[in-house]
């Protein structure tokens, strides 16, 4: 074979994540906020593809070469989360390999359905099995932990619902519905909404066993919207069709359907001015999937 010729890449699913719900209980001592939420794992998201390269000598994660193929456009490397994940794995594992890494980006950066945090949990994942790190999930999801709040609930790839920070994870698979997901194109800060002393943290805890789509909320949402009147035109629209709400801190809007081609058709009336996608909410993530493929 012509060592000239490359190989087609080989993709990894990151997939997006809706927040069915958001109730703040309250907030720790460290400023973090105490949370509840069901995370429903969708079947569409960004890709991920990596080459793997050999660094000659030391382990020292300063000289491991990491890098994107293509950097993302406004984001150097030294803040993307796919980087920070795949050096935190190097340095955690000593790990003397590199990778150059290319990403098929689908979701919105800002909209509040974990582009990022997904994308950190499949380098996290992936480079694990292609490194043969060996790390457990456990280790994987506590590595990603340092990374963000939600990227553990992509490593274990499993709609659940999620208490603490978001950190404490307990599978709850659901009824597998379709999700009509739009984006108003309005970047909202997670930040700016966790500071604002507008936002409710006093949200009773609920039991999981308790929980019912129609009893719960997201306490960010009316923050948001009063905030972002693009944000409350989109929850407004979508109302009229199916059950509503924002996803974690937004600014994605999701709605509610149990048939596929209704919610495409719905979609098809949507002004042209929102960015939209239709999605199956799936109780295994497709990196999972993937995953279990390699082995």
């Amino acid at each position: 074979m012509n060592s000239s010729v490359k190989s087609p890449k080989e993709w990894w699913p990151s997939p997006a994540k809706l927040n069915l719900f958001l109730h703040i209980l309250g907030r720790y001592d460290n400023g973090y906020h105490q949370l509840q939420s069901l995370f429903q794992m969708l079947d569409y998201g960004d890709q991920l593809a990596f080459e793997i390269t050999r660094n000659e000598g030391s382990s020292n994660e300063n000289n491991v070469s990491i890098r994107m193929d293509t950097p993302l456009k406004g984001v150097p490397d030294d803040d993307n989360l796919i980087i920070k994940a795949a050096r935190l794995l190097a340095k955690k594992t000593q790990c003397n390999k590199g990778a150059v890494i290319s990403l098929d980006k689908r979701l919105p950066m800002g909209g509040g359905i974990g582009g990022g945090s997904s994308n950190a949990a499949t380098t996290l994942v992936a480079l694990n099995y292609l490194w043969d790190t060996g790390l457990s999930e456990d280790e994987l999801a506590e590595l990603g932990l340092a990374l963000g709040a939600d990227v553990p609930i992509f490593v274990r790839g499993v709609t659940a619902f999620a208490g603490g920070v978001g950190e404490d994870i307990t599978p709850a698979p659901q009824p597998e519905k379709y999700y009509l997901v739009a984006n108003p194109n309005v970047h909202v800060s997670t930040a700016e909404v966790f500071t604002s002393p507008d936002l409710p943290r006093n949200t009773p805890p609920i039991r999981w066993d308790d929980y019912e789509y129609e009893k719960t909320r997201n306490d960010c949402q009316q923050l948001v919207a009063n905030r972002y009147p693009e944000v409350a035109k989109l929850l407004q629209w979508l109302v009229h069709y199916a059950p509503s709400r924002m996803t974690g801190t937004g600014a994605c809007v999701f709605a509610t359907f149990s048939d596929y081609t209704l919610a495409e058709q719905v979609r098809a009336e949507m002004p042209a001015t929102w960015q939209s996608f239709v999605a199956k909410g799936v109780n295994r993530s497709p990196l999972l999937d993937k995953l279990e493929q390699q082995k």
